[in-house]
């Protein structure tokens, strides 16, 4: 029976603070996730002098610039969390903005890296992570089938194993939204594995995914959806997060192997009420 791997996201929910950072580690941690993930950007090549010169009122300041950098974690913050995980016993990798940002993560020896939705247009940094031939999960919100084909040519131009998460990029997505049906045409259509990164509130339709075939779940991870930024809202708070990995091993184990068996406890009702 496959174990669904289940990826918290943390992105930029830690507010730029090593110990909120710390603490969803823990969280993901005692909920049983496989991974954490964060985002990596390098402000000067991702946003526009007159972009980050902008008013944006923050815990930082009053500019864009104040923003984004309060967000970021540099070398040493990274350096930080790759220790804290590798005592933690749980794999981490980021998704990157920009080319700098993935040539910055190959300071770690991360197992794994990710595609953003946002990014799967940018074929120089797509084919910077193709390079790597690290196992890519390459989310295709926002994406039309031909955007996700020339994506999954150059990944397979590079030898890089890969799979696709399917995803709507609302936020945080309505779950009729969902179209969970897509699941299994991907993976159809693709001939690889087939996840899914979900932004609802609630979690029906990621059970719903888990019962599809998704074979990769990620959620962004809160520690409160109040909380200062503009991915909380869209994110599971720890109880929430604890329930749904519970639930998806049970779904796992609801699905069984798909073989026709009779074993001993049905034959025990055969026998009593067919004599």
């Amino acid at each position: 029976m496959h174990k669904v791997f289940f990826i918290a996201e943390i992105g930029i929910n830690h507010n730029g603070d090593m110990n909120l950072a710390k603490q969803l580690i823990d969280v993901a941690c005692q909920a049983g996730c496989d991974a954490v993930k964060f985002q990596k950007r390098t402000i000067d090549k991702v946003y526009t002098p007159e972009f980050l010169a902008s008013s944006r009122q923050s815990p930082w300041g009053t500019t864009q610039r104040e923003q984004k950098e309060g967000l970021e974690f540099n070398q040493e913050q990274y350096e930080e969390i790759d220790r804290y995980c590798s005592q933690k016993k749980i794999e981490w990798f980021a998704s990157t903005w920009d080319v700098d940002a993935q040539k910055f993560l190959r300071n770690f020896n991360l197992k794994y890296n990710k595609i953003a939705s946002a990014m799967l247009g940018n074929f120089a940094l797509l084919e910077e992570v193709a390079w790597e031939k690290r196992h890519t999960f390459i989310s295709t919100g926002m994406s039309t089938y031909e955007e996700i084909d020339a994506a999954v040519a150059l990944f397979q131009k590079y030898h890089c194993p890969y799979e696709i998460l399917h995803c709507n990029s609302t936020y945080p997505m309505q779950t009729e939204d969902a179209n969970l049906r897509l699941i299994p045409e991907l993976r159809k259509k693709y001939q690889c594995d087939v996840g899914f990164s979900s932004h609802e509130i609630g979690y029906v339709a990621t059970l719903g995914a888990v019962a599809l075939g998704a074979v990769t779940i990620e959620r962004h991870i809160t520690l409160n959806r109040n909380m200062y930024g503009s991915d909380q809202k869209a994110s599971i708070e720890p109880q929430g997060l604890f329930s749904l990995v519970k639930d998806i091993r049970a779904m796992e184990q609801a699905l069984g192997n798909g073989e026709k068996i009779l074993d001993e406890k049905e034959m025990a009702v055969r026998k009593k009420l067919r004599g």
